[in-house]
C-alpha cells in the first residue's frame, strides 16, 4: 500500500469520491454528502488529503482534513476536520483507513492543530467503531449536518 498526498481536485480523487458519494446515497436514501468542499480547503499547512494505491496502482482509499476555526456552524478554533475518510469495498478489512487516520492526525497535530473532529451517521457502523476505538468520543453537533437526527460527531485532542 502506498500512500500519496493529492489535491483533492486530483483524477483520482474525483473517481473515488464519487463512489463514497454513492454510498451514502444508498446508505441514507438521499443525494450523498452535500457539504460544501474545494480542493483549496485541503492545501498545506491548512489541510492535507490523501490518497491510498494498491501495488497495482490502484486508488484504494482517501481521507482528508481541512482547519476549521469557531464559527457558526459550531467549530472551535484549532479543529481540524477529517473529511472523505473511504476504502473502496474490495479494500476494506486490511487497516487502511486506521493507516490514513494517523497520517492525518500527525499532519493537523504538526500543523498546530489542536483538536481533530468528525461528522458520521448512525448508519455508517464501520466508521464508528473505527473513530471510537482511536480515540474519539461524541461531542456536540458541529457542521452542515449539525441539525440532522442522523449525525454524529466525534472529537480527539490532537495536543
Amino acid at each position: 500500500m502506498n500512500i500519496h498526498p493529492r489535491p483533492f481536485d486530483h483524477g483520482d480523487a474525483v473517481k473515488l469520491n464519487d463512489q463514497v458519494q454513492l454510498e451514502y446515497a444508498e446508505r441514507y436514501g438521499d443525494e450523498g454528502d452535500v457539504t460544501p468542499l474545494d480542493a483549496s480547503m485541503f492545501e498545506p499547512p491548512n489541510g492535507l488529503y490523501l490518497l491510498a494505491y494498491d501495488a497495482q496502482d490502484r486508488p484504494i482509499a482517501t481521507g482528508g482534513w481541512r482547519s476549521q476555526e469557531q464559527n457558526d456552524e459550531g467549530y472551535s478554533d484549532g479543529d481540524a476536520e477529517l473529511k472523505r475518510m473511504f476504502v473502496i469495498p474490495e479494500g476494506r478489512g486490511n487497516g487502511l483507513a486506521r493507516r490514513i487516520l494517523a497520517v492525518l492526525e500527525a499532519d493537523a497535530r504538526a500543523a498546530g492543530r489542536s483538536r481533530m473532529v468528525l461528522e458520521t451517521g448512525y448508519k455508517q457502523p464501520e466508521a464508528i467503531a473505527l473513530y471510537t476505538s482511536s480515540g474519539y468520543t461524541p461531542c456536540e453537533k458541529f457542521g452542515h449536518y449539525r441539525t440532522y437526527e442522523n449525525s454524529i460527531c466525534f472529537a480527539k485532542p490532537l495536543q
